[in-house]
């Protein structure tokens, strides 16, 4: 790089040449790669000159820090104007093998981790872009979908393959720009992931963030259930968008390098499609088998029924020749028993007329069978009420007993209130008889309702004996 720095104020042929060159050319006249190799730092033509900068008297972090936030932005300048550039071109719908594509999303994961904090966990430190963009469907609902379409992607299983999926469906949905913003502009979220002096914390992120709205005239498709995001080597190709001085020869070998792409893309899209009818066929013949399954039984269930409805064909047709027979037999004879047709006839006519009497009278004892269990079931319910009603007077009776030979110890014991006392003995007396006379007609009741029992119960069964 040095020997293109001029050495004297007087233009020569080469510093001319070398001038007209540098108006097309990214020079990587000033590069550094950071300790742990992550970063490149690329200066844009308009921000170098032809003479050497001064160096810095010291490694300053921030110095350091807003020198990669400015090369990343440089960065994503040139990716994202090339991607649309190239999109635009190719007038095709774009898919994860396109090489600007793969390029521009490794330019945006160098963004997204750039003065990320790491995180202790019982691995080790670990820094991801997962956990910033987790926070886009608080502030955005609408990337709650893409959010839950990553979490259940089956092949990922680091936060590195998650991020890059969300990537790439917020790219799809053209809606990358959108989350970006709001994602900058909440950096009291922002500051638990990033150190103060971090891209998405600065001016560059909110100008990366104006620059993906171009991305929304792309239309882009990708299919992330095979694709191995979590392997993946985010390699910065600077080859890219470098350029020399036979331009004109490389593009010649741009345009079959096109060419190439688009029969690729093609074989791509046509071996999609033979596998999508493939797969239908397959699914078609799996249908089809269940339904020749299912058809066979029930081809098994129609023989079955045709036989048995053969069986049944031949016993009908036995017993139609055996019922000609005799209405054969029968048409011989009737001249001869007609008049025995006739009595037999009427008769029969007797016999169910007979028959449908018996069954009006079977019917009538009947109910009256079950309108005597009913009254059954009542005396007998009554019965045991009187019974109760008796047990209860009795228990009473013994208690006026008791009370009368309280009373009599009490009138033997005393001499006052004796006329008082053979008083209210008479009454007791009175009451006893009366407490004794009622009882006798519970009594007699009670014998009266047993032998109606006893008379509804041999009825009931005279008359089971005449309908047997």
């Amino acid at each position: 790089m040095s020997a293109l720095t001029p050495q004297s104020d007087m233009p020569t042929p080469t510093t001319d040449k070398i001038t007209q060159a540098a108006m097309e050319t990214i020079y990587l006249c000033k590069f550094r790669v950071s300790m742990d190799g992550e970063w490149l730092c690329l200066r844009e033509l308009d921000d170098i000159s032809l003479t050497p900068d001064p160096e810095p008297t010291h490694e300053d972090p921030n110095y350091l820090m807003a020198n990669e936030r400015m090369n990343l932005m440089n960065m994503a300048k040139l990716s994202i104007k090339g991607l649309i550039e190239s999109a635009l071109n190719l007038g095709r719908t774009l898919d994860s093998d396109y090489a600007p594509l793969q390029q521009f999303f490794v330019v945006m994961e160098h963004c997204l981790k750039h003065g990320l904090k790491a995180k202790k966990t019982f691995l080790g430190q670990n820094k991801s872009f997962w956990g910033p963009l987790e926070l886009v469907e608080k502030l955005v609902p609408e990337a709650a979908e893409i959010t839950a379409s990553v979490k259940d992607l089956p092949g990922l299983k680091t936060p590195v393959g998650r991020g890059r999926a969300w990537l790439r469906l917020a790219l799809m949905q053209k809606k990358l720009s959108e989350y970006m913003k709001a994602l900058i502009n909440r950096k009291d979220l922002l500051s638990e992931f990033y150190e103060p002096n971090a891209l998405m914390m600065e001016e560059e992120g909110a100008i990366i963030a104006g620059l993906l709205v171009g991305l929304n005239v792309i239309d882009a498709n990708f299919c992330m259930k095979g694709e191995d995001l979590d392997s993946q080597v985010g390699v910065i190709d600077f080859s890219m968008y470098l350029k020399d001085g036979n331009s004109t020869k490389g593009s010649e070998g741009d345009g079959q390098i096109t060419a190439i792409l688009d029969q690729k893309n093609y074989v791509e899209e046509l071996n999609r499609h033979l596998s999508a009818t493939v797969n239908n066929l397959q699914a078609k013949v799996d249908a089809l088998e269940k339904s020749n399954t299912k058809l066979t039984e029930e081809l098994a269930v129609a023989n079955n029924r045709i036989i048995t409805l053969q069986e049944e064909m031949e016993r009908v047709k036995e017993e139609s020749s055996y019922i000609l027979e005799s209405s054969r037999k029968v048409t011989k004879d009737r001249t001869a028993d007609g008049h025995a047709l006739t009595e037999a006839r009427k008769q029969l006519k007797e016999e169910t007329q007979l028959r449908l009497d018996v069954e009006k009278e079977l019917e009538a004892q009947i109910g009256m069978r079950q309108e005597m269990e009913l009254a059954m079931k009542m005396l007998e319910k009554d019965v045991c009420e009187k019974q109760d009603a008796l047990v209860a007077l009795r228990q009473q009776l013994d208690d006026l007993r008791a009370l009368k030979h309280e009373l009599s110890f009490k009138l033997q014991s005393s001499d006052m209130g004796v006329k008082q006392k053979s008083e209210l003995n008479s009454r007791l007396e009175e009451k006893t008889n009366q407490m004794a006379a009622t009882i006798k007609q519970l009594e007699q009741s009670e014998k009266d309702l047993v032998k109606q029992a006893k008379t509804l119960n041999s009825a009931a069964n005279k008359l089971i004996q005449k309908h047997h």
